[in-house]
């Protein structure tokens, strides 16, 4: 344990003792880091502020009409993103001109001067430049999504013309780094930008989309896409390590968007145009014997190329549908970066607004494409590779998703460099391979609130009565997912460790648990029609319990049919020295196998388990991949045919006076039946 020197504590900022006045108007709880807890022999941010009053006086006024200037002269670790005196001028210009609010004029100021501010608006300005941990240079060198104090993102890119970073694609750092006693100070040259408008009227701000926004307002889409927030979270008692429980769950929407341009490249002019291209393309996507979007054929939905395009069934309605997705994803977190190895594609599917529809992300030479096609994916004619290029052929490039979107109140927008639309080639190719989805990509709200692939560091910030410091937790209100059910209350503990916590061996590096005796389910992700092997990922060790698996075609648990008989999760497989196999799993270092553990591949998945994956290793970099870790294994939990449509899988725990017991998902694979028993092929290790 940390030892403190109270002595010091009692220098130049007993001033700390008067915070909690200030510290309502902080969204986050302030959380004090031990490691700063000295006195102060150089600048904090305030005292770096205050030295340059000809510079930064009017952005400290700002903090002092917000109460932060106390909070920026105390410990702590923070970062604040600086304005100068002219970036607040222009700013404070630009808010007394905007007119776009009648009901609202001069957004609530009294005058064109700082004075005229209103608290609210410094309090808002104040919280928006200002982080509650440290975030330097080198961590936004590829572009980043930052949490600020106010509970909105700001988003870091950089400058292809200059190498230098923007903040929110119009903010530049001028000065990076400036390192503090109590965090660090970036100079920027123009006050932080943020939009209060909902998605659909931010898209109506930029002309480039007046095609597009127009299909929104004609199909009625526009005023749909309006969730923020999601109201009466459940209370937390049982939270003995001081987690932090998130207090708010937002909700928005993504939109990947085509410009003007680039429909004018299609030959689409004017929304005439785009009708009639939607009809081309959706018509018969649900006839019989021929259509490919097997949701709407299998429940005989009639698809309209009629005048009434707020029916969800009219093919420029569900165009726009594909497009949407119903949580919020910046540009740099629409894939993970972290402990595959190099070799390997990074990717993601999400779910779309058209019922039951899946489109792919995938990182290919630092671009993000949609719906890239490659034949036999995941298939290969190689030992212990991914397929050649002789298999392996790009038949549909993709769609790249620029980086220069917007960000809105309650989402973002991605144009787009093609059309997207749900032909027939993305459940008949993009997805006719081996689906990974990491278990936080199938719970949306991770996203929409920041939250998946938080840093230690960044849940420590919102921890602030944590026990223990080493190993801080976010833990969730037991309704805070849309897509999982917990059947018994606080009996169940979701919790999330940061995947820079440990070297963990899971995918992506991140871990979500359930505590207790669990009883919960997950709404699966949707799948084109075909027999598939349901996977589970997971790492086995002695923290783990027994499980049940169920599954049916909605969350009730009558609805629901037993899998197989429990998984005991504690089971380790036995490394034997001789490479014989484990009697249980039929696992064995496949190294010391002379075919690269093909056989015993076979021999486990006949057993109904599979090794980990050459993906990943354990930590970034590790020596270890998964696959040679008898820790990481796949459990085939059921071989059958699933219908595009709706599944839930519900996990049950058969220790159930075992309070402390874990179960841990890390993901989950659909492998469809010509991959995994391919007949010219192999399924790779991959």
């Amino acid at each position: 344990m940390k030892t403190i020197n109270y002595k010091r504590l009692l220098g130049k900022y007993a001033i700390l003792v008067l915070l909690p006045v200030v510290s309502g108007l902080i969204s986050c709880s302030e959380n004090i880091d031990n490691s700063n807890l000295y006195t102060f022999t150089g600048e904090t941010i305030e005292d770096y502020l205050t030295n340059r009053n000809d510079k930064f006086s009017s952005f400290n006024y700002i903090l002092q009409r917000a109460g932060m200037d106390k909070i920026l002269s105390g410990y702590g670790t923070y970062t604040c993103f600086a304005p100068t005196n002219e970036a607040v001028k222009v700013y404070i210009d630009s808010l007394y001109d905007d007119n776009t609010n009648k009901d609202f004029e001069h957004n609530g100021m009294t005058s064109r001067s700082l004075e005229g501010l209103s608290d609210s608006l410094c309090n808002d300005i104040a919280l928006f430049h200002l982080v509650n941990s440290k975030v330097r240079a080198v961590d936004m060198s590829n572009g980043m999504t930052i949490g600020t104090m106010l509970g909105r993102d700001i988003n870091t890119s950089i400058d292809p013309q200059t190498g230098s970073t923007l903040v929110n694609a119009y903010s530049r750092i001028t000065s990076l780094d400036n390192d503090l006693e109590n965090g660090v100070l970036h100079e920027i040259d123009n006050v932080l930008r943020r939009s209060n408008r909902l998605v659909s009227g931010e898209m109506g701000q930029h002309p480039e989309f007046r095609l597009f926004s127009q299909a929104l307002a004609l199909t009625g889409l526009a005023d749909s896409l309006t969730a923020q927030q999601k109201n009466g979270l459940a209370a937390v008692n049982n939270n003995p390590e001081g987690n932090w429980v998130p207090e708010v769950c937002k909700e928005g929407y993504t939109l990947f968007a085509e410009t003007d341009d680039v429909l004018k490249a299609n030959g689409i002019n004017d929304i005439q145009d785009l009708i009639s291209y939607s009809n081309r393309v959706y018509a018969h996507c649900a006839d019989a014997g021929t259509g490919w979007y097997d949701y709407f054929r299998n429940e005989g939905i009639i698809v309209s190329t009629g005048t009434d395009y707020s029916n969800p069934y009219n093919c420029l309605n569900i165009f726009l549908r594909y497009h949407i997705l119903k949580l919020k994803v910046p540009y740099d977190k629409l894939v993970f970066d972290y402990n595959q190895v190099s070799k390997v594609s990074i990717y993601e599917y999400y779910e779309t607004m058209l019922p039951y529809t899946l489109m792919k992300v995938i990182r290919v030479n630092g671009k993000r494409l949609i719906n890239r096609w490659v034949t036999n994916n995941t298939l290969t004619d190689r030992l212990a590779e991914m397929g050649s290029t002789s298999i392996q052929v790009v038949k549909q490039e993709g769609l790249e998703i620029s980086n220069t979107g917007y960000q809105a109140l309650n989402g973002y927008i991605h144009p787009i460099g093609g059309m997207m639309v749900y032909d027939a080639h993305v459940p008949h190719g993009v997805l006719n391979e081996r689906m990974r989805f990491d278990d936080t990509s199938l719970l949306w709200e991770m996203a929409s609130n920041s939250i998946r692939g938080m840093t230690k560091a960044e849940i420590l910030a919102n921890a602030a009565n944590v026990k223990d410091k080493n190993i801080p937790r976010v833990q969730f209100p037991s309704n805070y997912f849309n897509n999982l059910i917990v059947y018994n209350g606080e009996n169940t503990r979701l919790r999330y460790l940061a995947k820079d916590e440990g070297a963990y061996s899971n995918y992506q590096g991140d871990e979500f648990l359930c505590i207790g005796a669990y009883d919960f389910a997950f709404r699966l992700p949707p799948v084109p029609d075909g027999t598939y092997e349901l996977r589970m990922g997971y790492t086995a060790n002695g923290n783990r319990g027994m499980v049940q698996f169920y599954i049916g075609k909605d969350s009730r648990q009558t609805s629901m049919r037993a899998l197989d008989i429990p998984l005991d999760m504690r089971n380790v497989p036995v490394d034997n020295a001789d490479g014989s196999p484990d009697a249980n799993t039929g696992w064995c270092l496949y190294t010391k196998t002379s075919d690269m553990g093909v056989e015993s591949d076979q021999n486990m998945h006949n057993l109904g388990w599979m090794r980990g994956p050459l993906y990943y290793t354990i930590g970034v970099g590790g020596a270890t991949i998964a696959r040679a870790n008898a820790q990481d294994l796949r459990r085939i939990i059921v071989k059958q045919r699933f219908k595009q449509g709706e599944y839930w899988l519900r996990f049950k725990t058969v220790l159930p006076d075992n309070t402390g017991t874990q179960f841990h998902l890390d993901y989950i694979e659909f492998c469809p039946e010509n991959v995994y028993n391919n007949k010219q092929y192999v399924e790779d290790m991959y």
